[in-house]
């Protein structure tokens, strides 16, 4: 079954190594994770603190390596953006950053993450899923 969700994606640390504002080595897998994605029907939204010159590179740094956007800093193509009316907070499904808490598991991790639907927390900074953590057993009456 295809995908309809909205996953923004950062650049730096995340599609490719941090050396900003230069364009780092690709991450591992990015691209062909991307590119899987968007197969599945998941729309792709560039999401950065890049902007100008420094944005453009980085559209085009994932365009030469197959990968075009549904939108690049905002929640649709075209999208006019009104500080009066408006939140800055895009509308996505789901948040693909290096700065997540326990940071960046890697481009295999996420895409396992998103495609079984697969919960996970923080360990003691390692980003474990819930599919492999022991389960606790309940001590009250809600946890």
């Amino acid at each position: 079954m295809k995908s309809n969700k909205k996953l923004a994606i950062d650049f730096d640390g995340t599609i490719v190594e941090d050396a900003y504002p230069g364009i780092g080595k690709a991450k591992t897998f990015a691209f062909e994770t991307l590119k899987q994605l968007q197969s599945e029907g998941y729309r792709l939204i560039l999401w950065t603190y890049r902007h100008g010159q420094s944005l453009q590179e980085a559209v085009d740094f994932c365009k030469k390596n197959g990968v075009e956007f549904y939108a690049v800093n905002s929640s649709f193509e075209g999208e006019i953006f009104d500080s009066e009316h408006a939140s800055r907070k895009i509308d996505a499904d789901l948040f693909i950053d290096d700065r997540n808490l326990g940071g960046f598991p890697g481009w295999g991790e996420i895409y396992n993450i998103i495609n079984e639907k697969i919960e996970f927390r923080v360990n003691g900074g390692e980003v474990l899923a819930y599919s492999k953590l022991k389960k606790e057993k309940k001590k009250g009456l809600f946890w």
